[in-house]
């Protein structure tokens, strides 16, 4: 949606466990999920601001945060049978 952050505990909330343990061990997860964040915050700024920005450099933001998202996803699910 337009204007709104992704949070993942608020996209996941099934995971919210699984979230919280591994930013405390899991450093490729803490590393995904920060530039998820930033990435996320980024785009929220673009659409707030409302500043003149291409087509192509918001869809490849967008493009990123939603690859990120599914890295993030595929890591809690694996994490989540152990």
């Amino acid at each position: 949606m337009y204007g709104i952050r992704h949070d993942i505990e608020r996209d996941f909330p099934e995971f919210n466990a699984e979230i919280s343990r591994l930013k405390n061990n899991d450093s490729q997860f803490t590393r995904l999920l920060a530039e998820y964040d930033e990435t996320d915050k980024q785009i929220y700024g673009l659409e707030q601001q409302s500043q003149p920005v291409s087509d192509d450099y918001f869809g490849a933001l967008k493009r990123h945060r939603a690859s990120l998202k599914d890295q993030l996803y595929t890591i809690l699910r694996q994490h989540s049978f152990t």
